[in-house]
């Protein structure tokens, strides 16, 4: 009887917090009224969108893997490989990609996520708006037909792209509420500029994109909706970055090589799937929380899923702050230096990875250990709660756990150990990153 004690007492605390608490007015140089506006109706989402139960969350999460992994019946008949037209390996794309006529029905990508991203629709509800012009030349007044056009119309948009294309972004992308940007069907690529940037947005669904080469640009007077522009500062080089948003799902990108991270969400966003995608060649790959004095990340609820981290990645796969965090199902083929971390007591529930650490070539840099804690003593870092269920451990990986043991806490069971360890991680994530598909067969 305590768990619903204590989740109405964390949910008030939140709702108190989310009106006292300062905001870090990323890269908008003028905060007038319309960012305003923007912020508080982004906070009231996030709010509405926050699980006082995610252990539950995770449970649905880890029933539909096993379905995928043993089926119905309980046997593994789904690991038979590559049986039949269908190569999907996971429950996600099992909804989606053995469909031959997946082009013709697009939207039904918006059913298939799962974890806290699961109720993330996109544009689903929106028309298909076909991206024909890879230019970036307008700030102001971008021409129809350009992705940065598509972006910041007011009504949800599906968008897809006419051909193959390599856009180059002069400044960040600026995505409103109600967006699918889905690459599936040609080969795009965000490279050699600015990145995307998702702020005091909902309903947005990234898919299908080669995102690679980002860097810093210097900001300026850009667009951000159909009705606003507004001065922009320097922005930092994140692949993707997510600022107080929810409801985003980040779903089979190949991602490599950005000025700052690939993937950040901060600033009390929730209500992310980060899933299938491929990070390779990069140092600090994925951050969820940016700071240890903000606590409005309390809120903060993602899915790290089916993802292949691989070659040349250091550290930040992901590194968590303040919030409750589900790994699941990862392979970690490669890191430097660790492969999660944090600081300010985020609850990290890792399940079901593979960690391969790397052979030791340094006596003096060993980096078999998976986890790393930052501005905390080890008496202060011991009650946080990080645990390892059914994790494989490669080539003398270890994972630190601390905290409560789950079945002391009022949490139910997570049966999706039995059905999914680490060793069939690698069927599950065979086909992470950006996806060669043909509009007339499965994908």
């Amino acid at each position: 009887m305590a768990a619903p004690k204590s989740n109405s007492l964390l949910l008030l605390f939140v709702v108190m917090f989310m009106v006292v608490v300062p905001t870090i007015r990323a890269h908008i140089a003028e905060y007038d009224d319309y960012w305003k506006a923007r912020e508080k109706e982004a906070k009231t989402v996030a709010i509405d969108a926050f699980d006082p139960s995610p252990e539950d969350v995770n449970d649905d999460f880890n029933k539909n893997v096993e379905k995928s992994i043993f089926g119905k019946n309980g046997t593994r008949r789904n690991l038979k490989v590559n049986k039949g037209p269908c190569k999907a390996t996971n429950p996600i794309d099992r909804c989606w990609r053995c469909r031959r006529n997946w082009a013709m029905d697009r939207r039904r990508l918006a059913d298939c996520v799962l974890g806290f991203g699961r109720r993330t629709v996109g544009g689903k509800h929106g028309r298909l708006y076909i991206v024909t012009d890879p230019s970036d030349n307008d700030m102001l007044n971008p021409k129809p037909g350009t992705l940065r056009y598509a972006v910041i119309q007011p009504q949800p948009l599906w968008i897809v792209f006419g051909r193959s294309m390599i856009i180059k972004l002069k400044q960040e992308l600026m995505v409103t509420s109600d967006k699918t940007i889905d690459g599936r069907g040609v080969n795009v690529h965000i490279a050699y500029g600015a990145g995307i940037t998702i702020q005091f947005a909902r309903n947005v669904i990234i898919h299908g994109l080669h995102i690679h080469d980002i860097v810093s640009r210097p900001g300026g007077l850009i667009r951000d909706s159909v009705h606003h522009f507004g001065l922009r500062t320097r922005s930092d080089g994140d692949g993707i970055s997510i600022f107080g948003s929810s409801h985003v799902w980040i779903d089979h990108n190949s991602m490599s090589k950005c000025e700052d991270g690939l993937v950040d969400a901060i600033q009390g966003s929730t209500a992310i799937t980060i899933s299938n995608n491929h990070f390779t060649k990069h140092n600090e790959t994925m951050l969820l929380g940016a700071s240890d004095g903000y606590s409005g990340d309390i809120i903060m609820q993602v899915t790290v899923a089916f993802n292949h981290f691989g070659r040349g990645l250091i550290q930040r796969m992901p590194r968590c702050r303040w919030g409750f965090f589900h790994v699941v199902n990862n392979d970690y083929t490669h890191w430097n230096m660790y492969a999660v971390g944090g600081s300010a007591h985020p609850t990290i529930v890792s399940q079901g990875n593979r960690y391969v650490a790397a052979p030791l070539m340094d006596p003096k840099h060993d980096a078999k250990e998976v986890t790393k804690r930052d501005h905390a003593t080890k008496a202060e870092w011991s009650k946080w709660t990080w645990r390892s269920e059914g994790d494989l451990m490669v080539n003398g990986a270890f994972f630190v756990e601390s905290g409560v043991p789950f079945k002391k806490k009022p949490f139910s069971r997570y049966d999706m150990i039995k059905a999914k360890p680490g060793k069939f991680v690698p069927r599950l994530t065979r086909y992470s990153g950006a996806l060669t598909c043909w509009r007339t067969s499965p994908c």
